[in-house]
C-alpha cells in the first residue's frame, strides 16, 4: 500500500497534488478533505482498482515468485480485513512521511511554528492504524520509497512509529527475496546491507550501518537491469507509465544523476498502457520520467526527434487514449527544437482545450548559478553562444505557450553560493516571463513554485521561521506567489467532475491563490521587503527578446 496522501486524484486540478504539504493550522480539514477528492472506489475484495505506481511495481515484482492469492494490496479503508494472523509482511510506499520535502519545507519556514503538515498527519494516521491492526500478529512492517531517505535524518521515528525496516533504494529485480528476509527477519549480507549510502557535495559515496535500514549490497550491481524491471499488472492512480529511468544531466543537486539511464522499450510502454486502459478504464496517461526529452538522446543530449515521436504515437495511437503528458522535462527542448514541439502538439492534440503539462526544474533565474549547479541543463544548448540562461529559458516558454504546453516550474531558494544579486535576478526573470506575450497576444502560461533548500541542522532543530528568509529570499517567493495568483485566477474552470464541483473547486484554489500571494506579502512586509520594489524589479530594464530567436540546435 502507500502513504493516504498519494491515493487521492485532487480533482486534477493542476498543482493541487502539492495541496498535502500545506500545514494542517492553515488549511482546514473540510477544506483539504473537499479539495483532494473522493478515494478511488474498490473491488469487491477491498483491493483498490488504482493505487500508487510504485505499489503497482511492487506487487508485479513480488508476483514473479508468488501466487495471485498471497499478494493483497490493501488501501485505508481495508487494512483491518487485509491484516491476518499469516500476514507475513506489510510493505508501504511512502513519498514526503515527515514533511521534510522542499515544497513543505517552503511552506513550515514561511509560516513558522510548528512544522507539521497534511503529509506528515496522513502518515502518521496510516501507520497508527496499521499497528492497531498488526497488534499481536507476527506481521513486519516494511517501508520504501523515495521517502525513507527522510529517516535518515530524524532516525528516531522508526523506532517511534514501530517500522520494522526501511529500504533505500531500486529494488525490481530483488523485491521478493527482500520480502522473504524481512518476514524470517534473516538479512542476507551477501544480498542487503544493513545500513544506507549518503553522498557528499562530490557525490562520492559514504556508507553509514544501521540495522532498521536495508539498501542493496555494497558490491555488485546496485540497480536492476531493464530487463529485470517488470510491467505494471493491475492499474496505476491517474494512468502512470514509467518510459525511462535516470536522467544524465548532471546538476549537483540531484541524487537521480546518479542513477543509469534505462529506457523502456515501446512494448513495455504500450503494455502498462494497456493495462491501465483496460483494468482501470484510465483514458489519459501520465509518461513518468525524470527527463522526458533525455529519451534515447545521445551523448551530446540532442534529443531523438524520432524515438520521441514514436513513443508519443504509441501511446495515443492505442485504441481509448483520449489524452497523455509527462511527468517532467527540461526547458532547453522546447527553446531550441520548436519543430519538435509543433510535431508533438499534432500527435497530442494540444490545443486551447487541451494543454499538456510538465514539470521542470527551473532552479534559478541566475545564470552564475545555472552554470555553476547545473551546467547541462540547457544542453544541448550552451549558455553564451546559444544565448544567455534566460534567453534560453524565454524562448522555451514562449514555445511551449505557442503549442499549447504549460510548464510547472520549480525553484530553489537557499542554494550553495547563492547571493542576494542571484535571488534579484530570478526576480527579475520571473517578472519578465509573468509579464510577456506571444505575438498573437496571448499571455506566457506556466507556473512557478518557490522550494527551499533548508540545512540538515535545521532539519533536526526543527527551528522553522521566515528569520530563514532573507529579503532578497522573500522577494523570489513573493514574485512566485504574485505570479500563482494570476494562474490560479486564469485556470479556474479546470479540473473534474460536474459543473457544479469545478466551480467550487476553481474558486477556493482561486481565492486560496490570492490569500497566499497575500500572506507571503503580508511575511515579506514585516522582513522590512520593499514590495512595489519586487513588482517592478526587472521590468523597467526589460530585455525585449525575440520570438525567431538564433538559438541553435544542430
Amino acid at each position: 500500500m502507500s502513504d493516504n496522501t498519494l491515493m487521492y486524484g485532487y480533482r486534477d486540478f493542476p498543482l493541487l497534488d502539492f495541496l498535502p504539504c500545506a500545514p494542517v493550522s492553515k488549511v482546514p480539514a473540510p477544506v483539504f478533505n473537499f479539495l483532494k477528492g473522493p478515494p478511488y472506489p474498490a473491488m469487491s475484495d477491498g483491493q483498490p482498482i488504482h493505487t500508487a505506481y510504485a505499489v503497482r511495481k511492487m506487487e508485479a515484482s513480488l508476483l514473479r515468485r508468488n501466487k495471485r492469492e498471497d499478494i493483497y494490496v490493501a488501501q485505508n479503508d481495508s487494512i483491518e480485513s487485509a491484516i491476518k494472523d499469516d500476514t507475513e509482511v506489510i510493505g508501504v510506499s511512502t513519498m514526503d512521511p515527515l514533511g521534510l520535502g522542499p515544497t513543505t519545507m517552503s511552506y513550515y519556514v514561511l509560516f513558522g511554528g510548528d512544522p507539521y503538515a497534511w503529509v506528515r498527519k496522513e502518515w502518521e494516521t496510516l501507520i497508527a492504524k496499521i499497528n492497531a491492526a498488526r497488534k499481536g500478529k507476527k506481521a513486519k512492517l516494511l517501508i520504501g520509497g523515495p521517502g525513507v531517505l527522510e529517516f535518515f535524518q530524524m532516525r528516531e521515528e522508526l523506532d517511534k512509529e514501530g517500522i520494522d525496516f526501511a529500504f533505500s533504494g531500486e529494488a525490481d529485480d530483488i523485491m521478493p527475496d527482500l520480502f522473504e528476509q524481512v518476514a524470517a527477519d534473516n538479512i542476507d549480507s551477501k544480498m542487503f546491507y544493513k545500513g544506507y549510502t549518503e553522498y557528499d557535495e562530490k557525490f562520492s559515496r559514504k556508507y553509514k550501518q544501521d540495522e532498521k535500514i536495508i539498501s542493496r549490497a555494497q558490491t555488485g550491481k546496485l540497480y536492476p537491469r531493464l530487463e529485470e524491471i517488470p510491467t505494471i499488472v493491475n492499474p496505476s492512480v491517474k494512468g502512470m507509465v514509467e518510459v525511462m529511468r535516470g536522467c544524465g544531466i548532471g546538476c549537483d543537486f540531484c541524487e537521480v544523476t546518479l542513477r543509469p539511464l534505462r529506457y523502456y522499450t515501446p512494448e513495455m510502454i504500450r503494455t502498462e498502457v494497456e493495462v491501465n486502459l483496460k483494468k482501470g478504464g484510465n483514458s489519459h496517461v501520465w509518461l513518468h520520467s525524470d527527463d522526458i526529452w533525455g529519451y534515447k538522446h545521445d551523448n551530446f543530449f540532442r534529443p531523438n526527434e524520432e524515438e520521441l515521436v514514436d513513443m508519443f504515437k504509441v501511446v495515443m495511437d492505442t485504441p481509448g487514449i483520449s489524452g497523455m503528458n509527462p511527468t517532467h522535462g527540461r526547458i532547453s527542448i522546447p527553446s531550441g527544437f520548436p519543430e519538435l514541439m509543433e510535431k508533438i502538439q499534432k500527435i497530442l492534440k494540444a490545443g486551447p482545450n487541451n494543454w499538456i503539462g510538465v514539470q521542470t526544474g527551473l532552479e534559478t533565474g541566475s545564470e552564475t548559478l545555472a552554470k555553476k549547479h547545473m551546467p547541462n541543463k540547457t544542453m544541448p544548448l550552451k549558455i553564451g553562444p546559444d544565448g544567455s540562461w534566460e534567453e534560453i529559458v524565454w524562448q522555451g516558454v514562449y514555445n511551449e505557450t505557442k503549442y499549447y504546453w504549460r510548464s510547472a516550474f520549480t525553484l530553489q531558494v537557499g542554494q550553495p553560493g547563492e547571493t542576494e544579486e542571484d535571488l534579484w535576478e530570478t526576480v527579475a526573470m520571473i517578472n519578465r516571463l509573468s509579464n510577456s506575450t506571444l505575438t498573437d497576444g496571448r499571455p506566457f502560461e506556466f507556473t512557478i513554485t518557490p522550494l527551499q533548500n533548508v540545512p540538515m541542522g535545521r532539519i533536526t532543530s526543527k527551528k522553522f521561521d521566515s528569520d530563514l528568509l532573507n529579503e532578497a529570499e522573500l522577494g523570489v517567493y513573493y514574485a512566485s506567489y504574485r505570479h500563482l495568483a494570476k494562474m490560479a485566477s486564469r485556470r479556474r474552470s479546470e479540473g473534474e467532475g460536474n459543473m457544479i464541483v469545478r466551480a467550487g473547486t476553481g474558486a477556493i484554489v482561486s481565492v486560496g491563490g490570492y490569500l497566499m500571494m497575500k500572506v507571503v506579502e503580508d511575511v515579506a512586509r514585516k522582513k522590512g521587503v520593499d514590495i512595489s520594489k519586487v513588482k517592478r524589479y526587472g521590468l523597467e530594464q526589460r530585455r525585449e527578446f525575440s520570438s525567431q530567436s538564433s538559438l541553435a540546435h544542430a
